[in-house]
């Protein structure tokens, strides 16, 4: 049942945070968002999803922050 949720939890964390905004804010903070799922989910299939999480953030918040809308834009995010 905990693998069930935090496969979930990925998984939303995914498809709703996906490198949306268009300032440099919004971006490291959806690609952190979608690192930290895709990292639990895969330092879950090797036994340790919370390294994987706290790597998969810092991996994706720095990105977001480095891409611009014109690299990669999926759209509005969903708190704004």
């Amino acid at each position: 049942m905990k693998q069930i949720a935090l496969a979930a939890v990925a998984l939303f964390a995914l498809v709703s945070l996906g490198a949306c905004g268009y300032g440099t804010g919004d971006r490291a903070v959806s690609g952190a968002g979608i690192g930290a799922g895709v990292g639990a989910l895969g330092g879950w299939m090797v036994g340790s999803p919370l390294e994987g999480a706290l790597i998969g953030g810092a991996v994706g918040a720095g990105t977001g922050a480095l891409t611009s809308p014109d690299q990669v834009q999926l759209g509005r995010p969903i708190w704004r």
